[in-house]
């Protein structure tokens, strides 16, 4: 017997199967990871910058800290850990290892939570700060995960958030479409990226953007191209390619009164919770404008009935309502808003109301507060159509915010080298 050629055919085998590891594992950690959604009985995630007015995706400088808020109406006092992970532009999994992007560690218990106090529904509210004593500061920018597990080391739920470092400057101007077609209905974000002292080495190739609008990465544009430079400075002049539809207004409700009615709450009902029944809402496309102030679909908990908002303020079935006319040809209209970081689930879907004709319902366990909210359709297919019951309009008050990313020649991850802000107040044709 030819053991030499046994031990040749063995070893062959062999490295065809770490190559075909090698292969399995390389496509795994290369994937695009997603925020992983919290289970029934954990509401109220609210997720903070230091210098932010709203909860959202942070987007924060390396000076600033963080804030992570939610509830457990379970009530259990429960174990609860964190662990932050880096990505690159494209959220697959960075090559750094974790102490080349923190100091300190993670996979810490949350120690700050207190119970419910004087409520119907009884919750535990959990707190985690960011730096603290044992994660104490992000060495580098980037694309970050905040993953949460409970005690069996299953993940719970996960938390996008972006540090940016202050090396560019970014200016934005806010048109009108250059498109006939869309002209009053699209907003078009131009922008340049610079500074005297920022040298960009093959910029088509180092520097990526996103753009997004109100906060809601579901919406936001990816990786545009410079048009040109202007010395250091990258230009972005694009029509379409940059364009958002306006959209509309978001509705709102205040319910900080748990036990009364307001001008957007038709009545009040105490059961085992507190019940909020709003007044019908309607199709808003096709009509004129109205400006009606609004904070861009963000949320915020409030409550008269005691002095901490966190751990007494009430939660209370909302009950929503759609007075709706229009053919929705197999598709399906759901509520939406930052108050779930703007995710459209079973949760979120409006139905027909048995008892009243091109009704629709729905009611959401929420946390006391000021709400912001809209209707928006999908359609059969699964395209989202943000305008088809709330309309369109270019002279929409929204938000926007680009974010830089360059990685250098050679570097071995994306940062985040600049932020920038606009208003579509300030628009222009």
């Amino acid at each position: 017997m030819n053991y030499s050629k046994l031990r040749l055919e063995h070893f062959n085998q062999k490295m065809s199967l770490l190559i075909l590891i090698t292969f399995i594992s390389s496509s795994i950690y290369s994937q695009q990871v997603y925020e992983t959604l919290p289970p029934d009985f954990i509401k109220t995630i609210e997720f903070y910058g230091s210098e932010s007015e709203f909860s959202g995706t942070p987007v924060i400088s390396m000076r600033e800290s963080l804030q992570l808020k939610f509830d457990d109406l379970t009530a259990a006092e429960n174990d609860y850990y964190y662990e932050i992970e880096h990505y690159n532009f494209d959220w697959t999994p960075s090559d750094l290892a974790k102490n080349e992007y923190l100091e300190g560690f993670d996979n810490i218990r949350l120690f700050d939570f207190r119970n419910s106090f004087t409520t119907l529904q009884p919750y535990t509210h959990h707190e985690l700060n960011l730096p603290n004593d044992n994660t104490r500061r992000f060495k580098v920018s980037g694309n970050y995960m905040l993953n949460i597990f409970n005690a069996d080391k299953q993940l719970l739920f996960s938390r996008k958030f972006i540090v940016y470092e202050d090396l560019v400057n970014v200016n934005i101007t806010i048109r009108r479409s250059r498109d006939l077609e869309f002209i009053e209905k699209k907003q078009v974000i131009n922008f340049e990226i610079g500074r005297d002292d920022f040298i960009f080495r093959n910029p088509e190739q180092t520097v990526k953007t996103v753009v997004v609008q109100n906060n809601d990465f579901n919406t936001a544009i990816y990786d545009l191209k410079p048009q040109f430079t202007q010395g250091n400075t990258l230009v972005y002049r694009y029509d379409q390619e940059s364009s958002f539809w306006g959209g509309n207004e978001y509705l709102n409700f205040d319910n900080k009164d748990i036990r009364q009615g307001t001008l957007r709450i038709e009545r009040v009902e105490l059961n085992d919770l507190y019940n909020s029944f709003l007044y019908p809402n309607f199709v808003r496309d096709g009509r004129a404008y109205t400006f009606n102030p609004d904070i861009n679909g963000a949320f915020r908990i409030n409550t008269v009935q005691g002095n901490d908002i966190d751990v007494e303020s009430e939660y209370a079935k909302v009950h929503f309502s759609l007075q709706n006319y229009k053919d929705l040809d197999g598709g399906e209209v759901h509520i939406y808003g930052r108050f779930n970081n703007y995710v459209l689930d079973d949760s979120t879907l409006m139905t027909p109301d048995e008892t009243r004709k091109n009704m629709l319902t729905n009611d959401l366990l929420l946390k006391q507060g000021f709400y912001n909210y809209k209707y928006v359709y999908l359609d059969k297919n699964g395209e989202f159509i943000e305008g088809f019951i709330s309309g369109d309009h270019d002279i929409t008050e929204n938000e926007y915010q680009v974010i830089v990313y360059y990685r250098d020649i050679g570097a071995r991850f994306d940062k985040v080298i600049g932020t920038g802000f606009g208003n579509s107040e300030n628009i222009i044709n």
